[in-house]
């Protein structure tokens, strides 16, 4: 057996608040559900982001819990990529910098292939490459 794609991606984000913000009016997902203090879901493709306050969901589901979701969480600067066009990676140039968002690294990979970095309000990296970079 082998999946056949990632349905989520998680990201732990230390101001839940400045992240759905950010992944809205930064990123342009589409807010799916949240709940206040623990987590936000945007939609993204065929996928879901998911942002959580790793100090909520670290905290075990009570015993008569509906959704018995295990603990979970981490500390530090997670990643993630976006997937872009060359295309559509200069309009995400011109768009970061009208939002006032500074790209942190920009190059071209030895195999083919750009990407550019910027930091989400948690520190974050997250990164907008070609899918060619992975050989798509």
């Amino acid at each position: 057996m082998t999946p056949s794609a990632i349905l989520e991606s998680a990201l732990y984000v230390t101001n839940l608040q400045a992240a759905e913000a950010f992944y809205r009016d930064v990123i342009g997902l589409e807010l799916l559900g949240k709940v206040e203090g623990r987590h936000a879901f945007f939609g993204c493709g065929g996928g879901v982001l998911l942002l959580f306050n790793a100090e909520a969901t670290r905290i075990p589901p009570a015993p008569d819990a509906r959704l018995k979701v295990p603990p979970h969480g981490t500390a530090g600067e997670g990643h993630l990529c976006f997937a872009a066009s060359m295309e559509e990676m200069a309009g995400w140039r011109t768009h970061l910098a009208a939002k006032g968002i500074a790209i942190e690294s920009e190059f071209e990979w030895p195999q083919g292939g750009h990407s550019i970095y910027i930091r989400d309000p948690s520190g974050n990296s997250i990164e907008f490459a070609e899918p060619r970079i992975w050989g798509f």
